[in-house]
């Protein structure tokens, strides 16, 4: 019992420093860029009603559709838009016209997770610097330099993982909620009506007042969800319960007694909207106030950072993203992980996003239509789950997603007003990545049908073979190759340039399936072929971290014995050439081959010995 308490503990803790951290700092700039927009007239009705309209937010978007209800869309106990978009494609397998439009819809989704993944530190690292203009207006020239060194030395740590300081998240998201707390408690104090803020007509009044304003401003407001996604993202790290726990004991009333407080502090001082948050604290708080939600908005970048890290793993594995160099960071924890071009990639577009938008404000801006995208396709998918998965009555399910989906639509709607004013920036970062991710997965399926159509088939190739055998040499002869019962190339250039085979040869093919886990005891399939020849499939779940020679350990003692001294590892990869007939579009065709061309690390991402051998070429006809 004790052990369960210590255990639950630790993970609300950690749930804090990793989930929280981004909705966390969002108290930094939610209410400025509401009231600062210059669309809600500055009265004290107003500010009732915006309140009553951020709570409630909270209370329906995070509280009910999130931590109550697609929490219970676990794949296999693992959360994120890939999960669900595994569980909803799962779910119609048997509706294919349907199953495929829901496919590119979640993946266009997790492209949007990249827009988002720009535009969160910036805003975030941004705002909190921007609070020493507070302190003193000559800061002011100082807070875009200061914060791009803030963010490369962000990701200039990435390489070295977030063991080491990962264990301070935690720790220092809680005295961030506990500071924010106390400020907006000692603002409350002198303004106790404030919290009469809490019913909901006061948000029905100024939506039925203002019915315009409220739909402007609903691009402002969504910004006090900013990260409320990763809360089910993280299920997998943390669980249900302690990401549930620490969401109603901590977060939600920390985050409502700051933002009341912000409200409070407007009613004695309205010249305090400029920036509300860091007016609440007394001068010689200030400077430490900037330190430590400096701090904080850098623990809700690494959660997110982290994040792509962790998205970008599972796309490659289902299929959607050509091999990229993964590293892990940790010998204990496989989800550390960290990927050279992605941590590069967004630092270079954070950098671009800070130094064009120049402020959080500006910043604001851009974001919203990427998140709003994202929480709408996260509300369709789970309609999908609960109809056809969970096999929900359909007035159940509609019930229980089309309020949501309003909800949703209505963000969105409103936060596409700021499409030219910059909400194009997540956007074209989203459609860039969709538009890779869609050409890899299309140029794919055209090349594995192309060889299809060419293979030879394994059985009858090594019937003929060992017809007349060539000479045998000692060691294992590992050959991968991208579909069964076909002869990979890489044996065709062996015996055609050594003109040898070896004592034992296995056939090797890697399959990624839309489940999170598949344990070792479903790992490997085995079909023995005869001559000390094996065909294996290895399985993979996307959450599983490919390792082939490990995974071959287990034929010890069925009838292979791999010596890894004695091993070798062919990975055959075919010639792009020109599709002839339907296929891509021409400039589809170029990038598919470019990223083909550059995708050279298959090695590394499964894990193979140093001594593997990399065969490149074309079909051999023989």
């Amino acid at each position: 019992m004790s052990s369960n308490k210590s255990s639950l503990a630790a993970l609300t803790l950690g749930a804090i420093g990793v989930v929280y951290g981004d909705i966390g700092t969002s108290v930094l700039y939610a209410i400025k860029e509401i009231f600062g927009s210059g669309h809600v007239p500055f009265t004290h009705a107003n500010i009732y009603g915006v309140l009553s309209i951020v709570f409630w937010t909270l209370t329906v978007i995070v509280s009910i559709k999130y931590v109550t209800l697609v929490l219970r869309a676990d794949n296999h106990g693992e959360g994120g838009l890939i999960a669900m978009l595994a569980l909803a494609s799962q779910a119609v397998k048997d509706r294919p016209e349907l199953r495929k439009w829901l496919l590119v819809i979640g993946i266009f989704g997790t492209s949007l997770f990249y827009g988002d993944g720009v535009i969160t530190p910036a805003i975030s690292v941004l705002s909190a610097v921007e609070g020493l203009e507070v302190v003193s207006p000559h800061f002011k020239q100082y807070v875009v330099p200061l914060t791009l060194v803030v963010l490369f030395a962000l990701f200039f740590v990435q390489k070295r993982g977030t063991g080491g300081i990962g264990k301070f998240f935690g720790p220092i998201t809680l005295v961030w909620f506990a500071s924010i707390a106390a400020l907006g408690v000692y603002h409350i104090v002198g303004h106790p009506e404030i919290l009469w803020a809490l019913s909901p007509h006061y948000a029905w009044m100024f939506t039925w007042n203002n019915p315009g304003i409220t739909f402007i401003i609903l691009g402002a407001v969504v910004l006090c969800v900013t990260g409320g996604e990763a809360l089910y993202a993280d299920m997998g790290h943390f669980g249900k319960k302690p990401i549930r726990v620490a969401w109603f004991s901590i977060v939600m009333p920390c985050l409502t007694l700051n933002y009341f407080g912000q409200g409070a502090l407007l009613l004695a001082d309205p010249e305090a909207v400029k920036n509300p948050f860091f007016n609440m604290a007394p001068d010689w708080a200030l400077l430490p106030l900037v330190g430590l939600a400096t701090m904080a908005t850098v623990i809700a970048s690494q959660a997110l950072i982290s994040g792509a890290f962790s998205v970008t793993k599972q796309a490659i594995q289902l299929g959607y993203l050509p091999r990229l160099n993964i590293r892990h960071t940790s010998v204990h924890d496989t989800g550390q992980i960290y990927i050279p071009f992605v941590n590069w990639g967004l630092f270079t577009a954070i950098v671009l996003a800070v130094v064009m938008f120049k402020s959080s404000s500006n910043l604001a801006a851009a974001y919203g239509i990427a998140v709003t995208l994202d929480m709408l396709i996260t509300t369709v998918l789970t309609f999908y789950v609960i109809r056809y998965g969970w096999k929900y009555p359909l007035a159940l399910c509609l019930a229980a997603t089309s309020w949501f989906f309003v909800v949703d639509l209505a963000f969105f709607a409103s936060n596409l007003l700021k499409l030219f004013a910059g909400g194009w920036f997540p956007l074209v970062i989203g459609g860039a990545v969709f538009t890779l991710m869609m050409t890899w997965k299309q140029g794919r399926t055209l090349m594995a049908k192309a060889q299809h159509a060419e293979a030879i088939e394994l059985d009858s190739f090594l019937e003929a073979v060992f017809m007349a055998p060539p000479a045998r040499v000692d060691g294992t002869a590992v050959f991968l190759t991208a579909e069964t019962g076909t002869v990979p190339n890489a044996l065709l250039h062996n015996l055609k340039h050594n003109k040898v085979l070896h004592a034992q040869n296995l056939f090797v093919t890697v399959r990624s399936h839309e489940v999170p886990w598949i344990g070792l005891d479903k790992r490997l399939e085995i079909e023995p072929l005869g001559h000390d020849c094996w065909e294996v499939v290895i399985h993979y779940g996307f959450k599983n971290d490919p390792d082939v020679p490990k995974a071959l350990e287990s034929m010890r003692g069925r009838g292979c014995d791999l010596e890894p001294m004695t091993t070798s590892y062919f990975l055959s990869r075919d010639l792009v050439v020109p599709t002839l007939g339907d296929g891509m579009a021409l400039w589809r065709e170029k990038l598919f081959a470019q990223m083909h061309h550059n995708a050279g690390a298959a090695a590394e991402f499964l894990n193979l010995p140093n001594n593997a051998v990399i065969e490149l070429g074309s079909k051999l006809e023989i």
